[in-house]
């Protein structure tokens, strides 16, 4: 399968992935890709698309999570660094560059993913460094930068540098939610070419869960489940305890008849999120820190091995302080996907209310759905569904997450 295959239900991105990727072969060839140099009809899918415009040296992926923003940014790495021709132009999937790029083992490919909650200025610095080289091995020296929405202030401005004045064999790839100030700055999206990713159906989400073996009804539950995000339904296709947790999540509207049901339903979401987190992080973390201490001679004996003890301390609490960021930033996405079920669960209760043939998120719910849906009026709907959207809002300001969700279940609370 060619790389594009991993793009669920984006047919459009495809195409212009696929141009830029045939024009950055001609831009490396010495000259600039012009229409002459598109084959001729019938031979590929870029003949009218393959111009001056085609390729460019920094790219802004933004769309709602799990649109795919960073597979379509892997995807175009992966074909700038393609050897093989095909006729469909760059990217088979399976030569050396396709698969060391998509692996993340492909020495002109830099992969920046925040584990913590922000990218700093000294990591940015040193991929603007990078950024300088010429490439080692492939066509390009690409800098694929996951989250980019979670550079600090500082970082934005090394990074605008590079993307102001790039080399020029090197390629900036950034991903965001959306191009809006909050997510990039103003100057770093002047700068880029935006491709703006849509949800993709359920239908093609589920076509892919069927391909992979799931059952056509399952595949189908999950899909709508997913609510758009592909990675998401692929855990609760594969994950039991990924299920077993959104049902307990979906379980909680109807059951808020108490103040203590709410305190208890509080305190499930946040536990829950926390022994998710863990679950991800505890062997992560073990691994890093005996690798670490290993790496700095820890164990070891005769002289001097008191004193490189002494000296290692702060590169291991260092090491920890990352770990502590990365946990934090866990639990809050288990903690953020719990919120968007619910979010899903208030708008299933209005499509109830309504009688809309609109397709309901979640139709393993129905029951309980219709009797939050029979408690309350759609005034009453919408406003618990904008107290799930505010807890959500609060988390990202950075308030405790256990005032948020106490006060967004309060605020859920059956009459």
């Amino acid at each position: 399968m060619s790389v594009w295959g991993s793009l669920i239900g984006q047919a459009d991105t495809v195409a212009v992935l696929r141009a830029a990727a045939e024009a950055g072969r001609v831009v490396v060839a010495g000259h600039s890709p012009t229409e002459a140099d598109a084959p001729p009809e019938g031979g590929g899918t870029h003949s009218s698309t393959v111009g001056s415009s085609a390729m460019t040296h920094a790219w802004l992926f933004t769309g709602p999570p799990g649109s795919g923003r960073s597979v379509a940014a892997r995807a175009l790495a992966a074909a700038l660094q393609c050897t093989q021709a095909a006729p469909d132009g760059p990217g088979c999937g399976h030569c050396p560059g396709c698969h060391t790029t998509l692996a993340g083992t492909h020495p002109d490919v830099q992969l920046i993913t925040p584990e913590g909650l922000s990218i700093g200025v000294g990591e940015m610095r040193a991929v603007v460094a990078r950024a300088a080289r010429r490439p080692a091995l492939g066509r390009w020296q690409v800098m694929l930068i996951e989250d980019a929405d979670r550079l600090t202030e500082d970082a934005s401005n090394a990074l605008l540098k590079a993307v102001e004045e790039p080399p020029p064999r090197t390629v900036f790839l950034l991903c965001a939610p959306s191009d809006h100030p909050d997510d990039v700055s103003v100057t770093i999206r002047s700068r880029c070419r935006s491709v703006s990713l849509r949800t993709p159906p359920a239908v093609a989400i589920a076509a892919v869960l069927e391909a992979e073996g799931e059952p056509g009804e399952s595949a189908a539950l999950w899909a709508q489940a997913a609510q758009g995000h592909v990675g998401r339904a692929r855990r609760l296709a594969r994950d039991p305890q990924a299920r077993a947790r959104r049902s307990a999540v979906l379980a909680i509207p109807a059951s808020l008849r108490s103040v203590g049901a709410c305190f208890g339903a509080a305190d499930h979401l946040l536990s829950t999120a926390d022994l998710e987190a863990s679950a991800q992080s505890d062997v992560r973390d073990s691994e890093e820190t005996e690798a670490l201490k290993v790496a700095l001679g820890a164990g070891g004996t005769g002289k001097g091995a008191a004193a490189v003890a002494r000296g290692s301390a702060g590169a291991v609490k260092e090491l920890e302080r990352r770990q502590r960021s990365r946990a934090t930033r866990a639990r809050r996405d288990a903690l953020d996907r719990a919120l968007v079920d619910l979010a899903a669960f208030y708008r299933d209760a209005l499509l109830v209310q309504t009688g809309s043939s609109v397709p309901v998120a979640h139709p393993d719910a129905r029951r309980d759905v219709a009797t939050v849906a029979a408690a309350l009026t759609p005034t009453e709907v919408l406003g618990r569904l904008d107290a799930v959207l505010a807890c959500r809002e609060a988390i990202d300001l950075n308030v405790k997450p256990r005032i948020a969700v106490e006060a967004m279940t309060m605020a859920l609370r059956l009459p």
